[in-house]
């Protein structure tokens, strides 16, 4: 489904597993570009340090380079289907506090997406992001690999993999 940057950033605020972990999508970049998104400590996601939950961190990570190269594809004309195939997390320093991330997709990124998809019918590639403190120290690093798969071959309807 093609929604709105602003539709899809309140849809996620309010999505249970990431509003009761803290996890707040700050904007979605014009045209489906990034997303900048904010993991506030509290209550439900501190542990037992008194740092964020691993596990908070994790899961902000997760949907998001799928997000972007769902809507840039469909907009692309695409008919497909994407999700994070698989990730793997370092944590480097414990977050005391708020923790920030962006995630970019570029024109390179796109294209070879597009042309991956109109060779083979599928990308897979593994993107890397970091999750800072508000005072820029990478507290995280995180490896996301994406699946995109073209559907124009023949898939209907939803399908559990």
């Amino acid at each position: 489904m093609i929604v709105s940057e602003k539709t899809l950033k309140w849809g996620l605020c309010f999505y249970p597993p990431l509003f009761f972990q803290r996890i707040w999508v700050k904007r979605f970049h014009q045209g489906f570009r990034g997303v900048d998104v904010k993991i506030y400590k509290s209550l439900f996601n501190k542990n037992y340090n008194g740092s964020i939950f691993g596990g908070t961190i994790y899961a902000a990570t997760d949907p998001f380079f799928a997000l972007l190269f769902d809507q840039l594809l469909q907009r692309e004309g695409f008919k497909v289907r994407v999700w994070l195939k698989s990730a793997s997390i370092q944590y480097l320093k414990p977050g005391r506090s708020a923790l920030y991330f962006t995630v970019l997709i570029t024109d390179e990124m796109l294209n070879e997406a597009i042309e991956a998809l109109n060779t083979t019918g599928k990308f897979v590639r593994a993107y890397p992001m970091e999750i800072k403190n508000s005072d820029g120290e990478i507290c995280a690093t995180v490896m996301n690999e994406v699946y995109v798969r073209n559907l124009h071959s023949g898939e209907n309807g939803p399908v559990a993999y």
